[in-house]
């Protein structure tokens, strides 16, 4: 019922804005219609001229014209309010969570102790500020943690009521203001001068305040524009030329101007006109329905053309928690007690890892728990130090850890470390696990196989990339041999292993050298760099300032597999931009054959033989072309807004697809609806 009452809210405001968007100054950003709103303003004051006793043809005629006329640019005002009118909706929520509120200034950290603080308004924080949050206050502005560590609620943000952690040093150390501290406390230095936020740039990018328009809108608007003035002077030498030709021949009369300006708007690419600017605000709502926000509309469109896709192996292609996957034990002893041994060493485990051990003992042998509480048990957490974990249980010592690690454990008191084991260890790493060597009472029993899993559905996902051009590389701090053998199973194209910010952003340059337009994610302020050089860059809302602030997109849900989704609203916008430009177009040309063989029927009668359609008289023919122009914004203002249906398909599929739909269908259309309107308007006249 409330997402009822908000689509109804949207679509009133919609239709206020339509006349708001009347005035002179905004007609005049879009060249094309502002042609239909001259001709409409032309044929108001030739309306009103018949009331002095000046007519070029029937009053009735005129007025239809008008009406019509003024419809057209009304629909087309509609068109691009609902689509900012998405966006105002959401902005309005974000605005909710933007609000003045009383900051705890302090000098330096140690302040927080004596709790010597300053109270200022958060609007009067600058940039370099410290600011103390306590429990349950709202975070005054944006910036980084440089003390303490507390869950934070984003969820007027990213709409996530789970809360996440924020703390100091590393990648998830950037906080946001708006946002809400609900356990212990934050001291942050504040990052953004005021009106300048990341709250203040995502609201001013959804209402579309910000929007400018893209090189591909530019360039598109140019090619209608030419258009548009090929068919004005079109249209301007039809008055000379009916006169000059009916007086000739002796049949006949000169076209009325009111038919040539009706005539000017039905052939003029006013349908494209219309609707373009609304399929661009279109597109960058889609994109924050996916939580994501661009800083540019022309991020957008680049990620429509982006053919190189840097994805990190971890969390990306990958689930980012290795889980057991198999027990390798070495000669001499058997799965099961390796097994036993190896649950035994992960029972104080809490790691996503050890519970992963317990789990597969449990599933292939049946080994459960121990009732610990009554025995005898010391268990040896991992440090990094020793790097190994383990028990000593019932006078027996387990231990577990890295092969080098437990190798020399095993040699320092005194026992043979196997080369079977070093060969078993080699094997898993070149197949791209982890290793993990278990040891009891310095006894080595084998190696528990930890694979870092690939998401299911991820090679889908790669294979529909390849089929749409798109090349795919996996980006890991791995060694060459683990990357490569990960890079096979999860479909990929590429890999880079051993990455650094330097390789990164060299493998980035590389590629933009060779025509590619590249894409990434990044959170840390190691990944800036590349952020930076990359033509499409998603920094994850969690990451550092610094991430967000080289990255021309945010994915508020810190999600590294949205550049996908990413990609496919780019591909998305630029196929509904292709798809209706070549339907307006295709309508043009079919209104073109449909009415001026009728227009010019009274000169030339022989021109009734092209009359296929067999539409009934002039005044019948302009006035269904013009009625079919308005109406038909209407009917596409939907497809505009969701845009054309996308599947992964090589280019010229989609392209010969949507030439075969949207061309052949602008061309059929035109030619079933004017007729249609034609017998209902002879009907109505007749």
């Amino acid at each position: 019922m409330k997402n009822t009452q908000s689509k109804r809210h949207v679509y009133i405001d919609a239709f206020r804005s339509s006349f708001k968007k009347l005035a002179p100054t905004i007609q005049l950003k879009n060249p094309v219609m502002l042609v239909v709103y001259l001709g409409a303003i032309l044929t108001t004051i030739l309306y009103f001229l018949t009331f002095a006793g000046y007519t070029d043809t029937e009053p009735f005629f005129i007025l239809a014209i008008t009406i019509i006329l003024w419809l057209t640019i009304l629909f087309a005002n509609f068109a691009e309010a609902i689509a900012e009118g998405r966006g105002k909706a959401q902005a309005e929520s974000l605005k909710q969570a933007k609000k003045d509120v009383i900051a705890h200034k302090v000098e330096s950290v140690e302040d927080v102790a004596t709790k010597k603080f300053t109270q200022i308004k958060s609007s009067e924080l600058k940039k370099g500020d410290l600011v103390y949050v306590a429990v349950n206050e709202q975070i005054p502005m944006d910036g980084d943690v440089i003390d303490g560590a507390a869950s934070v609620d984003e969820s007027a943000i990213t709409g996530e009521s789970a809360p996440v952690i924020r703390e100091s040093g590393g990648d998830r150390s950037a906080v946001t203001g708006g946002t809400t501290v609900v356990s212990d406390y934050l001291v942050i230095k504040v990052t953004a001068e005021n009106g300048e936020s990341f709250l203040d740039k995502m609201i001013s990018m959804v209402e579309g305040t910000e929007r400018k328009k893209t090189p591909n809108e530019i360039g598109l608007q140019i090619i209608l524009i030419m258009l548009t003035i090929i068919f004005l002077v079109v249209s301007a030498t039809l008055l000379p030329f009916t006169k000059f030709s009916s007086e000739l021949v002796g049949n006949g009369s000169a076209l009325a101007l009111t038919t040539i300006i009706a005539l000017l708007v039905c052939l003029a690419p006013t349908t494209i006109g219309a609707l373009v600017s609304s399929i661009g605000i279109a597109g960058m709502s889609r994109l924050n329905k996916e939580n994501v926000i661009a800083m540019s509309g022309r991020a957008i469109e680049a990620a429509g053309d982006v053919d190189i896709l840097l994805l990190d192996k971890t969390g990306t292609i990958t689930l980012g928690n290795r889980r057991a996957s198999e027990f390798i034990p070495v000669t001499g002893i058997s799965e099961y007690d390796l097994a036993d041994a190896a649950q035994l060493s992960s029972l104080a485990d809490e790691t996503a890892e050890g519970r992963s051990i317990v789990i597969l003992a449990k599933e292939k042998f049946d080994i459960r728990g121990r009732e610990l509480n009554h025995m005898e048990v010391e268990f040896i957490e991992f440090t990094a130090k020793t790097r190994m974990s383990g028990i000593n249980y019932q006078g027996d010592e387990i231990r577990k850890g890295a092969a080098d690690t437990m190798k020399q454990y095993v040699e320092e008191k005194g026992n043979l470390y196997p080369e079977e084991c070093d060969t078993i260890v080699q094997r898993v790493a070149n197949e791209g696990g982890t290793p993990l060597v278990v040891v009891k009472n310095n006894q080595v029993f084998g190696v528990i196989y930890l694979k870092d899993i690939v998401k299911n559905g991820v090679k889908e996902k790669f294979e529909d990339m390849r089929k749409m051009g798109i090349k795919t590389i996996m980006i890991t701090g791995d060694n060459p041999m683990t990357a490569a053998a990960i890079a096979a199973e999860a479909g990929v194209d590429d890999f880079l292993a051993e990455a650094t910010p330097e390789n990164k952003m060299s493998l980035i340059r590389d590629y933009q050298e060779k025509g590619h337009l590249v894409a990434m994610t990044g959170d840390g302020t190691n990944d800036a760099p590349a952020l930076a050089q990359a033509d499409v860059a998603v920094a994850m809302n969690t990451g550092t300032q610094a991430a967000k602030e080289a990255g021309n997109m945010i994915d508020l849900d810190s999600s590294p597999t949205k550049l996908i989704s990413i990609v496919k609203i780019g591909k998305q916008l630029l196929m509904t931009r292709g798809a209706l430009t070549t339907f307006s177009i295709a309508n043009d040309i079919a209104k073109y054959f449909a009415i001026i063989p009728v227009l010019f029927f009274s000169i030339y009668p022989a021109l009734d033989a092209l009359n296929i359609m067999k539409l009934t008289s002039p005044t019948t023919a302009i006035l269904s072309a013009i009625i079919y122009n308005a109406f038909i914004i209407v009917a596409l203002i939907p497809l505009a807004l969701k845009g054309v249906s996308y599947k992964e398909k090589p280019a010229s599929k989609i392209l010969s697809h949507n030439l075969l739909v949207y061309g052949l269908g602008g061309v059929i259309a035109p030619f079933i609806a004017i007729k249609l309107i034609d017998i209902v308007l002879t009907f109505v006249l007749y």
